[in-house]
């Protein structure tokens, strides 16, 4: 039987986390003195009441949390947190518009990117910082976060860590479950400082480099200015949010090692080595392009093509140009990387680096079969066989990742005037990337996609950041069954 109380007793809990952070906005917007903190405030308390409710009729539950509950509160902890995470827009009247809040604030946890916004540099900070915020927390998984810290109440375990990194296997790196999470949010929290200070040397003011390290660890792509990173003009800043966001598209499992006297453990990984390959690779191919097809010079056009190819692999989204200007070649590979993402255990979306090399190699090893049909053929991966239910796993997720982004890039013509802004916008949210093409590209935003495209492409977000099966499990008949 589905235990609704232990769900809704660890919503509250999480509720409760969500209202501390907004009571984090609260004293920078103090400090700033903007006139949002009122709204801060009752955003705060509203949520902290809600999830007080949550715990106090919920207090006999049975504090287990099984498979179903798990994929529950995954799905809809995303849901909740955006509904009260609008709250700040709302009430001080930066987003008047409830659909337009809600997309904003599910853009900035599920850490897509994808804004309404045309007047950034207006906003107040405090509401800047809560952008940037929401994208640092959802970056890292709001679900990983609880499982540092509900266990003090009792309440974790590895259901919940497998419905929110349901991708192939998910990298412990310590036995129990809770130190796992405790140990990526540290070397999270490393770079994020660490970001923090190099932005500030390079001339970041103390709060757009804390955003912008928030956003770029969170490979989520909110900016503190209309022209995103393009603003500052400045190599050396465009230099470091590169490293960040290769650092942010890696997995976080191979960065522990390497914190701790393991480098090796990272150069051996054979993801890491493809990740490594496809950015350089696809860069030098754009690099060459760029010098062919404009004035840039060699550094210029290496510097600009690795930021933009490193901003839409690692799905952070950032721009220091408008890729669709470039000639339609570049703008294809451009397109190429929307279907790609960073690595599995990373703040990235897409379909993931590893998914790609096993779905590449499988392909290989297929034909190699047909020509050697008594041949025993493994796939292998870091010189291990793979696991052939594995295979079918990533074949299942290629697929439904296929068929959605088809079926709702027609869906979304219902919404929109061309093809290329309808499948823009779709492979940019199933991505979680934040620019896509047509009318939503890198120079403009989702302002005037219609309400109901809007709902639908918070949805796909949703889907996104999930990596689709915690989400599609829910609509299976054999999900609900005893």
């Amino acid at each position: 039987m589905l235990n609704i109380k232990i769900i809704l007793r660890t919503l509250g809990f999480l509720l409760i986390g969500e209202s501390l952070i907004l009571l984090l906005a609260l004293a920078v917007s103090f400090i700033y003195k903007d006139g949002d903190s009122i709204a801060f405030l009752e955003s705060a308390l509203i949520t902290m009441t809600v999830g007080g409710l949550f715990i106090a009729t919920t207090y006999k539950a049975s504090k287990k949390i099984g498979k179903r509950e798990g994929y529950i509160i995954v799905s809809i902890v995303w849901i909740f947190f955006s509904l009260f995470g609008s709250l700040p827009y709302l009430l001080s009247n930066s987003i008047p518009s409830f659909t337009n809040a809600f997309f904003e604030t599910m853009s900035g946890f599920t850490t897509t990117g994808s804004s309404i916004l045309n007047n950034i540099e207006e906003m107040p900070h405090g509401i800047l910082f809560w952008r940037s915020i929401t994208q640092w927390v959802g970056g890292m998984g709001i679900v990983v976060l609880s499982l540092a810290v509900l266990p003090a109440f009792g309440i974790g375990g590895m259901s919940l860590f497998t419905a929110e990194s349901p991708g192939i296997s998910p990298d412990k790196v310590n036995p129990k479950i809770k130190d796992t999470a405790k140990i990526l949010w540290n070397v999270y929290l490393i770079f994020t400082l660490a970001e923090t200070i190099l932005l500030f040397v390079g001339g970041m003011g103390v709060f757009d480099a804390v955003c912008h390290s928030f956003t770029t660890m969170a490979t989520g792509g909110y900016s503190t200015k209309q022209a995103s990173i393009a603003h500052w003009n400045s190599p050396y800043i465009q230099y470091v949010i590169t490293f960040f966001m290769i650092l942010a598209g890696t997995n976080f499992s191979l960065s522990y090692f390497a914190f701790t006297g393991s480098p090796k453990k990272m150069f051996k990984n054979e993801e890491f080595k493809y990740y490594i390959l496809f950015i350089f690779s696809v860069t030098l191919l754009i690099t060459i392009g760029l010098i062919l097809s404009t004035n840039n010079g060699i550094e210029e056009s290496f510097r600009t093509s690795l930021f933009q190819v490193v901003s839409i692999l690692t799905t952070t989204g950032y721009a220091t140009t408008d890729y669709l200007l470039w000639a339609p070649i570049l703008t294809a590979l451009i397109l190429m990387l929307f279907f790609v993402g960073g690595s599995t255990g990373s703040t990235g979306g897409g379909i993931k680096t590893m998914r790609i090399v096993l779905l590449v190699k499988n392909s290989y090893y297929e034909l190699r079969r047909l020509i050697h049909p008594n041949a025993v053929i493994p796939v292998r991966f870091n010189k291990r066989s793979v696991n052939p239910q594995t295979i079918t796993n990533v074949l299942a997720f290629f697929f439904f990742y296929v068929v959605v982004f088809f079926l709702s890039s027609l869906f979304f013509m219902l919404f929109v005037d061309d093809y290329e802004t309808s499948i823009g916008a779709v492979a940019t949210s199933l991505g979680n990337i934040g620019p896509g093409f047509g009318t939503v590209g890198p120079s403009a935003t989702f302002a005037h996609i219609p309400s109901a495209g809007k709902w639908f492409l918070s949805f796909l977000m949703l889907l996104g950041r999930l990596e689709l099966f915690t989400i599609i499990v829910l609509f299976s008949p054999a999900f609900w069954k005893r």
